[in-house]
């Protein structure tokens, strides 16, 4: 691969962590609003809006291993932990200083939408730790297993677990932490996995579309992941 290739597959990857960062943040800053869903009459999701972008991330990580490998996923996961906790750096400041008296958003307000976003992102991040590395060596293990073959496979198994781990441990420690009470959790556990496992599905489609446009313009063997490392031949 030449180096301008190189350059190239380095902005690309850089973007997918842009969005990866990007979906991962929001999830926790929009999770307290809760809406639901009557899918065709089979049965009706009560989920918040914050499990909207999450699934995007796990679509993502695995782009990312099949093309770039599992370091550089693992690292995409790394700096979203580093990017969760500077934005609880800087919602916290935004609650220690006054709301002048003309503000729109007044203080009580401000502390009613992002108050309980710090232990959100606590747990979070707890449940975000073990899914994806969870998902990442999933889809490693399965990729190993099948010697690279059935995408569809490791893309979907290796979701559907990371993500009930997910759901399970973020319910979970808001329940322990009274964000929501523990008569809710078999129901929003339910509907979040469901939710998730239908979502992980469906973007089964983006997954070989993704994998196809970057074998395709890299020139890249099945099984062949691209190596970011520029050395002075290049």
């Amino acid at each position: 691969m030449t180096a301008k290739d190189k350059t190239l597959a380095l902005h690309i990857y850089i973007i997918l962590g842009a969005l990866f960062i990007c979906s991962l943040v929001v999830s926790n800053l929009i999770f307290q609003k809760f809406f639901y869903w009557d899918f065709f009459g089979l049965y009706t999701f009560e989920i918040s809006v914050g499990i909207l972008p999450y699934p995007i991330t796990f679509l993502i990580t695995d782009l990312i291993s099949e093309i770039y490998g599992k370091k550089l996923a693992n690292r995409v996961v790394t700096a979203g932990i580093f990017a969760s906790i500077f934005s609880l750096l800087i919602i916290n400041t935004g609650q220690a200083v006054p709301a002048t008296d003309w503000s729109p958003i007044d203080n009580a307000l401000f502390d009613k939408v992002f108050g309980a976003t710090v232990l959100a992102v606590l747990a979070s991040m707890i449940a975000y730790l073990l899914a994806q590395y969870i998902d990442i060596h999933l889809y490693h293990f399965w990729k190993n297993l099948t010697k690279g073959k059935h995408l569809w496979l490791r893309n979907n198994f290796s979701t559907f677990l990371s993500q009930f781990v997910d759901t399970a441990s973020v319910l979970f420690l808001l329940c322990v932490f009274g964000k929501i009470d523990w008569a809710l959790f078999g129901g929003l556990l339910l509907s979040g996995y469901l939710f998730k496992v239908l979502v992980a599905a469906c973007d089964t489609p983006f997954m070989y579309l993704g994998v196809a446009l970057f074998r395709k313009r890299f020139k890249m063997e099945k099984h062949q992941e691209i190596d970011l490392n520029f050395s002075s031949n290049d």
